[in-house]
């Protein structure tokens, strides 16, 4: 959770988990992927992915799907470094 504040993380765990935006901010906290990364990804500016995390609106499911891809990639990286250093 290294470098969300208490404020974005406190937004989002509050916020409508159904919402597409939530829950690639749930996805970013948990991998620690900074917000400026994703802005970079979805090529979008910060405010609109703090945005999606807090639930005050959705990507577009274009956008969505790109994050989602992005975040999926970095999740299966994240589980083979560890289960590496666990062996």
């Amino acid at each position: 959770m290294i470098g969300y504040s208490l404020s974005t993380v406190h937004k989002n765990k509050q916020a409508d988990i159904k919402r597409t935006g939530v829950r690639i901010g749930r996805k970013c906290i948990k991998l620690g992927i900074p917000v400026s990364v994703i802005a970079k990804v979805a090529e979008v500016s910060t405010v609109a992915v703090y945005g999606w995390f807090a639930g005050d609106f959705n990507p577009k499911q274009k956008i969505a799907d790109k994050v989602f891809a992005y975040l999926e990639k970095q999740d299966r990286k994240s589980t083979r470094l560890n289960s590496s250093h666990n062996q």
